[in-house]
C-alpha cells in the first residue's frame, strides 16, 4: 500500500450525491479520510423522496425521515452534511444546476470530490446519479470563473475528481483500505437497513471482500482517478498527481 501522507495540512473532501444511501458504497473512505484528521462535507442534491419505503405517506413527511437519515449517516460518518433542494428523480444537468453547485464548492474550498462517474449497472446507472456526477464534476471549472460565481471568491486550487467504479470501466483505479473501519460502514449500513431496507450486511461483506481481494486488503472500496495516480492508499486525499498534466493552476492570479 502507497501513503498519500506528504505533509500534515489538513484538507476537505467534498462528497457530491444525489440521494442519502448513495454514500453506502463509499462510508470506509470517507471514514478513512476523517481518522487523517480531514473535514469531508457530504452534500446531497435530492432528499430522497420518491422512495417507497414508507408506505403510503405524505412526500414531504417522507422528505423529513430521509433528510434525517442523511443527517444520522453524517454523525456515524464524522462528516458534515448538507441537503440541496432538487427533486427527486428529476436532476437535470444544465447550467443553472451546475452554477449553484459550483458556489457550494466557493464555499467549502474543497481539495478533492468524490462523486458519481458514468455507469453501465443497474442502480448506478440511475438518471440521478449519472446527472449528479455530471453537474458536480463540471461545477469545478465553473467555481474558478470569478465573474460566474461572484460574489463569492473563485476556487482555483487542484481539485482532484474520483469517482464510484462500475464494472465496465477501464479508467484508472484507486482502491482504499478500509479495513480499520468495517463496524462504522455495518453501522450505517444497518441504520438505512431498519430505515429503508437498503443495505444487506452479506452483500456489503461480499462487496467489500471481493475489492479488498484485489488490492491485498481485507477490505476496500475502489473508485476511478481522473486526475491523480492510480494505485492502493490509506486514504484518497492527498493525491498525488498525474505527471505532466497540460492544464496549469493559477490560484493566485487573476484571469484576464
Amino acid at each position: 500500500m502507497v501513503n498519500r501522507e506528504v505533509e500534515p495540512k489538513h484538507r476537505t473532501l467534498l462528497v457530491g450525491l444525489a440521494h442519502p444511501d448513495d454514500e453506502t458504497g463509499m462510508a470506509g473512505t470517507i471514514l478513512a479520510q476523517v481518522a487523517r484528521g480531514d473535514r469531508v462535507v457530504i452534500v446531497w442534491l435530492t432528499r430522497g423522496e420518491q422512495t417507497e419505503a414508507f408506505g403510503p405517506i405524505p412526500i414531504e413527511e417522507v422528505a423529513r425521515r430521509r433528510e434525517e437519515q442523511g443527517h444520522r449517516a453524517g454523525e456515524i460518518l464524522g462528516a458534515d452534511t448538507r441537503f440541496l433542494d432538487f427533486a427527486d428523480t428529476a436532476v437535470v444537468h444544465d447550467r443553472e444546476s451546475v452554477l449553484r453547485v459550483a458556489r457550494v464548492i466557493c464555499e467549502y474550498q474543497p481539495d478533492g470530490l468524490l462523486t458519481w462517474g458514468d455507469a453501465w449497472i443497474r442502480g448506478m446507472r440511475h438518471p440521478d446519479h449519472q446527472a449528479a456526477g455530471k453537474i458536480f464534476r463540471d461545477a469545478i471549472t465553473l467555481a474558478r470563473i470569478a465573474k460566474v460565481v461572484a460574489p463569492l471568491p473563485p476556487h482555483r486550487k487542484p481539485m482532484p475528481v474520483f469517482v464510484l467504479r462500475d464494472e465496465h470501466s477501464q479508467l484508472p483505479v484507486v482502491g482504499v483500505d478500509v479495513t480499520p473501519h468495517r463496524e462504522k460502514i455495518a453501522e450505517l449500513a444497518a441504520s438505512y437497513l431498519q430505515g429503508i431496507g437498503f443495505g444487506d450486511p452479506a452483500w456489503l461483506e461480499g462487496r467489500l471482500r471481493q475489492i479488498g481481494e484485489r488490492w491485498g486488503f481485507r477490505y476496500a472500496e475502489e473508485f476511478e482517478a481522473w486526475e491523480s495516480l492510480p494505485g492502493g492508499y490509506a486514504s484518497l486525499l492527498p493525491a498525488p498527481p498525474l505527471p505532466g498534466v497540460p492544464h496549469p493552476d493559477r490560484i493566485d492570479k487573476p484571469r484576464h
